[in-house]
């Protein structure tokens, strides 16, 4: 299976991860605490989602980039679809470990954990090449990726939960 060149990787996540930071601007508090239905998810838990699951990503990407572990093992033939589509399926996926999802403290507190894993998968892009590295580590469900892979699912991963906010905001901006 054939990636992107991790350049194109990096570009891609920067601009994404850039947007949710200018997201941010457009929310109170109170809004993005504020659950458009019972049972699901207010944009600040959005937020926190993607802040926590990317942050694991980058701290995957690093472990990939240190060691040659794992390097023979393979991705799941689901993530393979996903990767060859460059894009998560439409509609909502499960996962158990999202139930109990807490709600953000502070807009500031989303701006710095954003800003935290922006930074940090850049310093590492400078630090490594990305294109040589072999190791892989496993996520729970897809099995095993490698740092570039790493990249381009974290990426996909925030992009998939633009549809998520354009349904949020719909109820929050209705007029």
């Amino acid at each position: 299976m054939t990636i992107a060149p991790p350049a194109t990787l990096l570009r891609q996540f920067n601009d994404t991860i850039t947007q949710w930071i200018a997201y941010l601007d457009a929310y109170t508090l109170d809004m993005l605490q504020r659950q458009p239905q019972p049972g699901s998810w207010s944009m600040g838990q959005v937020y926190v989602h993607i802040i926590g699951d990317t942050a694991w990503f980058a701290d995957q990407m690093e472990a990939c980039l240190l060691n040659n572990i794992n390097s023979e093992q393979e991705m799941h033939e689901h993530a393979k679809a996903i990767f060859r589509n460059n894009r998560f399926p439409d509609g909502p996926l499960e996962n158990p470990a999202n139930a109990g999802m807490p709600q953000p403290q502070s807009r500031e507190a989303l701006l710095q954990g954003l800003t935290a894993i922006h930074e940090k998968v850049n310093r590492l892009y400078a630090r490594f090449d990305f294109s040589a590295a072999t190791g892989k580590t496993e996520h729970p469900g897809f099995r095993f990726f490698n740092a570039a892979e790493w990249l381009q699912f974290a990426e996909m991963h925030m992009r998939h939960h633009q549809r998520q906010k354009q349904r949020i905001d719909d109820a929050l901006f209705a007029r």
